[in-house]
This record gives C-alpha cells, sequence and structure tokens, in this order.
C-alpha cells in the first residue's frame, strides 16, 4: 500500500507538489477523483438559471416589506392584536426571503484560506438570533392578548379586511413570482412555503373581522392573535432546533449514520468504517468525513472503490463533499485507540501526549 493514494490531506510545498505531479501523470484521475473542482469558464445558462431565482427573491422580500408596514399601520389604526400578530407572523416571512436571497448570492461567493467553508453559516448565525426574537416576540403577543381578554379593547373591524386583502394579493403575486422563475430551486421553493403560509393567516385575520363585525364579540381580535403567536413560536422553535443542530455539527435530520455506514461497508473493497463524521455545513448542505480500511491493491483499485463511494453517498445520502481517508489493516490510524464507528475525541489524552512528547 505505500504507492496507493491515500485520503488525507497535507499542508503547504508538499501538498502542492504533489498535486501538480499528479495533475501532469495522469490529469483525468485526479479531475475524476474529487468532487469539487473550480472551474473558471461561465455558463451563460448555468449563471442565467442562477440569476432568476435570486432576483425573483429580490422582488419578493421588498414586496414583503410593503406587508409589513401596511399590516402595522392597520395594527395602529384599527387597534387590532391579530393584525400586530399578523405583522410579527410577516417578520418571520421576510427573514425566511431574506435568508434565501442571502443564500442565493452566497452560494456563488467562495470560500477562501480564512473561510474555508465559505460563508454559508452567516445565514444560520442570522436565523438563530432571528428565532430567538421571534419567540420574544410572540410571549409579548400572548401577555397582551390575555390582557385583552381581562380587559376588551375597541377594534375599527374595516381595517381587519382591507389590510389583509392588501396582504393577500402581494403575497400571491410573490407567489406566482417565485413559482415561475425558482420551480427548480430549493432554496426558492422553501421561501415559497413561508410566503403561502402567510396568506393562509391573512384569511384567519379576515375571519376573525367578519365575526367581530357580525357579532361584536370583541374576544375574538385576543383569541385570533393567541392563534397566530402559537404558530409564530412554533415555526420559530423549528428554526432554534435546526439552527442549533448545525452548529453543534449534529448529523442531519432523517439520516441514520449506522445505515450510512452498513450501506459504506457494501461496497466491494472496504472492509472496515470508522472515525465516521456526518455534519451539515448549511441548511441542504450535508458532508462527511471518515476513515476507511479498504483490501490492499493497486491505486486504479482504490480509485475505483473511491468512486463507487462517492456515488453511493451522493445518490442515496445527497452528500457532495465527502472526504474519505483510505487505510491499509496494517497502518489504520484513528483518533481513538478502540477503532469505533465514532470518533472519540478526548482532550485529557491529548494534553498527556502532548506532555509527554515534550518531556
Amino acid at each position: 500500500m505505500a504507492n496507493r493514494p491515500r485520503g488525507r490531506a497535507t499542508s503547504g510545498n508538499a501538498e502542492t507538489a504533489d498535486l501538480s505531479q499528479a495533475r501532469a501523470a495522469h490529469p483525468e484521475q485526479v479531475e475524476a477523483g474529487h468532487q469539487h473542482h473550480l472551474s473558471l469558464s461561465i455558463d451563460p445558462l448555468q449563471d442565467a438559471e442562477n440569476e432568476m431565482p435570486r432576483r425573483s427573491l429580490r422582488l419578493a422580500f421588498l414586496l414583503t416589506m410593503v406587508i409589513l408596514v401596511s399590516q402595522f399601520l392597520g395594527g395602529l389604526l384599527a387597534n387590532s392584536l391579530a393584525l400586530f400578530s399578523e405583522a410579527g407572523h410577516v417578520v418571520t416571512d421576510l427573514f425566511a426571503l431574506g435568508l434565501a436571497w442571502f443564500a442565493a448570492v452566497q452560494a456563488e461567493r467562495p470560500a477562501n484560506a480564512r473561510r474555508t467553508f465559505g460563508y454559508h453559516r452567516v445565514g444560520i448565525l442570522a436565523a438563530l438570533i432571528n428565532a430567538v426574537t421571534l419567540i420574544a416576540i410572540a410571549v409579548g403577543i400572548l401577555i397582551e392578548a390575555i390582557g385583552r381578554l381581562r380587559h376588551p379593547a375597541e377594534v375599527q373591524p374595516l381595517a381587519m379586511f382591507v389590510t389583509p386583502l392588501i396582504a393577500i394579493a402581494i403575497n400571491l403575486f410573490i407567489s406566482v413570482v417565485l413559482q415561475r422563475h425558482g420551480h427548480h430551486n430549493l432554496n426558492t421553493r422553501a421561501a415559497l412555503l413561508h410566503v403561502l403560509g402567510d396568506v393562509g393567516a391573512s384569511l384567519a385575520v379576515i375571519a376573525g373581522g367578519l365575526v367581530l363585525l357580525l357579532t361584536g364579540w370583541s374576544a375574538v381580535d385576543p383569541l385570533l392573535s393567541v392563534g397566530i403567536a402559537l404558530l409564530l413560536a412554533l415555526g420559530a422553535w423549528q428554526v432554534v432546533r435546526e439552527a442549533t443542530d448545525i452548529l453543534l455539527e449534529a448529523a442531519p435530520r432523517g439520516l441514520s449514520v449506522s445505515q450510512l455506514a452498513h450501506d459504506m461497508l457494501q461496497i466491494e473493497g472496504v472492509r472496515e468504517i470508522h472515525d465516521l463524521h456526518v455534519w451539515t455545513i448549511a441548511s441542504g448542505m450535508p458532508a462527511l468525513a471518515c476513515h476507511a480500511t479498504i483490501e490492499d491493491g493497486s491505486p486504479a483499485h482504490s480509485a475505483s472503490i473511491r468512486q463507487a463511494l462517492t456515488q453511493m453517498l451522493t445518490e442515496k445520502y445527497h452528500i457532495n463533499h465527502a472526504t474519505i481517508q483510505f487505510e491499509s489493516e496494517g497502518d489504520r490510524q484513528s483518533c481513538s485507540h478502540s477503532q469505533s464507528l465514532y470518533c472519540c475525541l478526548d482532550p485529557s489524552r491529548r494534553l498527556q501526549q502532548a506532555g509527554a512528547r515534550e518531556h
């Protein structure tokens, strides 16, 4: 296995020299063996496909700001807590569209020596801050709703019709734009779901206005506010859970790591999988790193194993960013002495080893 290409990355001038030599000797093998390479050519069709969702999201973001202002002003004019709650719900849509727009722009921004994963997690941090803020807003709405149930306030039902109708009209237009230009873009489709959810909330406000106009039952406004606040808090809590999972580098939701390891062992030539890490760089961007013990063979044989592994990970688990270090039975190295499936990082052991080397 001395001549077998290793999956472990090197650094410095040695890495550059080795890569240059490999490209000179077998350029087709180097490009085929690595899934992520930089192309200096620009495809006009691909650039146009990326531009359309970005422009659609920008338009949707600006129009949603108009909805937010109208909901807030309508809440002031009607003295309706339900409209204020709906404005809080629009904030979630505004932020979802902003993140989608930001992600569409940042997706084209390359990684650099300082931020080797790029800027994808900026959106995750912003989402976490936004979600915590929205939970605080929901709590404030609930407190105000309880106060209004005890001491009902006069509400002008007319504004509870006009403002939501404006929001519905704009949101339906946004939905058509997003669906027309972004139906193949997962990021845009997720933003579209937020917009459609806002249409449903606006319809609920209109229904509440009808009840108030026909019956004069003033409690419908704070009760409707409670429902919207709970919906707001539930959506925000889901964002908090997803963001913290990503920041803690948990395995992607719905992915069975044990089954993934089992599927990797089914590849011909793979003897053992250990030091396995599966995490999410950002929403919809899973990544994998592991050590794989393979049977002894020629470099061409190890290349076919690598190709089979990456193809399986891409097709079955949608993992396009995988780093696999090949090892033989004789030279296995791991961060844990037990060769366990999951890496056992022990800071105290590393400190002891460092102290022993100093002495």
